[in-house]
């Protein structure tokens, strides 16, 4: 072997848990150094060498791996600038055992390998792999025992009502570390919850401090960096508010104690301020605050199981609603579409007329058959014609969930005085309407009517104002500006059978009719039988 060859370039890694020391001239990353530069000197018979990089990441845990010196060190390994990492202490380069098979892992790959200078491992044997995972699953071991230890601690501190750290609440300073009020900010702790008690609406709230030019508190960190000192926002002003630290008290998870503290605010007006907050909530679930409330949100889910979220399109004065699949940032799968108006008026009247069909199939106790007939007959009778807030808690209150598939929309819900949840399936199809997927809905029977479609109805209109300019010289600002070949294929759809047109009309047409399917078709038949095979109308 050359003696290029048998050089081992060795990386000089050192990690500090804490910033605390870092400032001094002779430090414990230094102690670390020193002690492995030594190391390498001894070893210099065997090739070794110290490259002249530093990787020092002082003030970060050993817990994970995201550490700057550590991301810098482990790419180098990659490049092939590093063949041996040496620390003072395995657990300088890592406490987790999971992170230490990653970077076993990449030494391997890349055929280096560490050393611990104050513990004899080698990460090329199999014995010293074993020691290694021993030694790394205690140093694991101790640092979730400390973890749980500290926590225990403070659950107990804070069930004495002990601040334990943190950010300090607005209306408050700390002194010996406790909270002690600060008379400044309390007056405007307490403008703020009598005010939000009047307007009963943060956002309000929010624009009005702004107005009146009031500010968040600003802190300046021990690294010189300064946070706060801007206008309130919605989620600042909602926790100020929801924060029962301003009665005295302390949180700690979903309980709450009693605390040493002065309290700023009084139970009553705190209490009022809470029941707002509850009551709109609850409105906002309803969409009682919604100009457009959509009756499925939060309920109905996409062929591949995604949840789907509201939105709308505005064309001219009309606006249309749908339902579409909420994706994350980045996610390149399928975008689910489907019009609002109709899956809702298919639920609704599905769960009406399966209650109306419960109703009369009562069995057992008499009385409480009758009771249970009288409920779901007025539901589903009213059901149909209930605002649609009203629609909307009967659907949270029996768990409605609503499920889009390639064939079918499945509907399961819980009927009123019901233990066990009812599954329906309704017969659906997709159909592809332009650039969109969308899901046509295929009733068994003719109770439940389909939103015409726009596209269609709008070319039906504008086949007949080809026909009156081409046949009888009718202008129409419809197609006026259409060229010649276009109301061509307009007027064609003119003579279309009455029935298609009326099924059109009324919005019974085949579920994958659409207007890009008519307008594609090269010849439509001029018999009607023909029309209506062609078009899907020969079964209906």
């Amino acid at each position: 072997m050359s003696e290029a060859k048998s050089k081992k370039r060795c990386a000089i890694y050192t990690r500090k848990s804490t910033e605390d020391g870092l400032e001094q001239d002779f430090n414990s990353l230094d102690a670390q150094r020193e002690a492995c530069a030594a190391y390498i000197l001894s070893q210099s018979s065997e090739g070794w060498e110290a490259v002249p990089e530093l990787y020092d990441d002082g003030g970060w845990s050993g817990g994970n791996m995201d550490r700057p010196a550590l991301k810098q060190l482990l790419d180098d390994v990659k490049a092939g600038r590093v063949d041996v990492i040496v620390v003072y202490k395995v657990d300088r380069l890592t406490r987790s055992l999971a992170d230490f098979a990653k970077i076993v892992e990449i030494l391997d790959e890349n055929e280096a390998s560490f050393v611990s200078v104050t513990q004899s491992f080698n990460t090329t044997t199999s014995m010293g792999r074993l020691t290694l995972t021993v030694l790394l699953s205690f140093a694991q071991f101790e640092r979730e025992v400390t973890g749980e230890r500290i926590r225990d601690k403070v659950a107990a501190s804070k069930k004495k009502g002990l601040w334990m750290g943190g950010g300090v609440s607005f209306g408050y300073d700390v002194v010996d570390r406790q909270l002690v009020i600060n008379q400044s900010e309390a007056e405007t702790v307490k403008q703020l919850f009598e005010r939000y008690a009047q307007v009963k609406s943060v956002p309000q709230l929010v624009d009005e401090l702004a107005a009146q030019g009031i500010k968040t508190r600003e802190r300046k960190w021990k690294t010189g960096k300064t946070i706060g000192g801007i206008y309130f926002k919605t989620g600042t002003l909602t926790h100020l508010l929801q924060n029962p630290v301003y009665i005295g008290k302390m949180r700690h998870k979903d309980e709450t104690y009693e605390g040493v503290h002065q309290s700023i605010i009084w139970q009553e007006l705190f209490d009022q301020v809470q029941s707002i907050f509850h009551t709109n909530r609850k409105d906002h679930a309803l969409g009682k605050k919604s100009r457009n409330p959509s009756l499925l949100t939060g309920m109905i889910t996409d062929p591949d199981g995604k949840p789907m979220t509201p939105a709308h399109a505005t064309k001219g004065s009309k606006r249309y609603r749908y339902y579409v699949t909420r994706t994350q940032p980045g996610d390149k799968s399928t975008i689910w579409r489907m019009p609002a108006g109709e899956i809702e008026r298919l639920v609704v009247d599905t769960i009406a007329r399966h209650l109306v069909t419960c109703s009369f199939s009562g069995t057992g106790d008499a009385r409480a058959t009758e009771v249970q007939i009288n409920l779901d007959r007025q539901t589903s009778i009213y059901l149909p014609a209930m605002p649609i807030a009203k629609q909307r808690e009967l659907l949270l209150n029996c768990k409605t969930h609503v499920a889009i598939n390639a064939g079918t929309i499945k509907i399961k819900f819980t009927p009123p005085n019901q233990d066990q949840p009812i599954n329906l399936s309704v017969g659906a199809k997709l159909v592809s309407r332009g650039s969109e997927v969308k899901l046509a809905i295929a009733p068994d029977d003719g109770s439940i009517k389909r939103e015409p479609d726009p596209v269609l109805l709008r070319l039906v209109a504008h086949a007949f104002a080809a026909q009156d300019l081409l046949v009888r010289g009718i202008p129409s600002p419809m197609v006026n500006h259409y060229k010649q070949r276009h109301l061509q294929q307009l007027v064609r759809l003119s003579f279309m059978a009455p029935d298609i047109i009326s099924a059109i009309v009324d919005g019974t047409q085949p579920p994958d009719l659409t207007g890009r399917k008519i307008m594609r078709i090269n010849k439509i038949p001029l018999d009607w039988a023909g029309q209506r095979e062609m078009l899907g109308f020969a079964s209906a």
